[in-house]
């Protein structure tokens, strides 16, 4: 796996995924205790007009997304989160060991919105 291949399945397993769930959760929330106030949040949005639940689903994606980007940005080193000056290396192990937040390549953040 390389760095283009591991944000490819970041985009499917985990962005994709987390809107998914994010949206499938407000509509019909699991469980069978379900918090008041997470039935009072499923019941707002089956109750909006579809322009509107598509303009949260937007919202959703977008933090979601924004979340994913933060993430890769500290991992690639362009934004800190502790006074020391260290960084992070993020290595896929399989037949060989891949360093995937090489600094000297394109950074894990930047693929993230790079256009498929």
């Amino acid at each position: 796996m390389n760095s283009q291949e591991f944000v490819k399945a970041i985009k499917r397993y985990v962005r994709d995924a987390a809107i998914e769930d994010t949206i499938a959760d407000l509509k019909n929330p699991p469980g069978r205790s379900v918090p008041l106030r997470e039935r009072a949040c499923s019941d707002w949005y089956n109750g909006l007009r579809p322009e509107d639940a598509d303009n949260v689903n937007r919202v959703i994606a977008t933090s979601v997304h924004q979340a994913l980007f933060g993430l890769l940005a500290v991992l690639d080193g362009v934004r800190t989160i502790d006074d020391e000056g260290g960084r992070f290396e993020l290595t896929y192990v399989g037949a060989k060991r891949i360093l995937l937040n090489d600094q000297q390549a394109i950074g894990l953040h930047d693929l993230l919105n790079a256009p498929n």
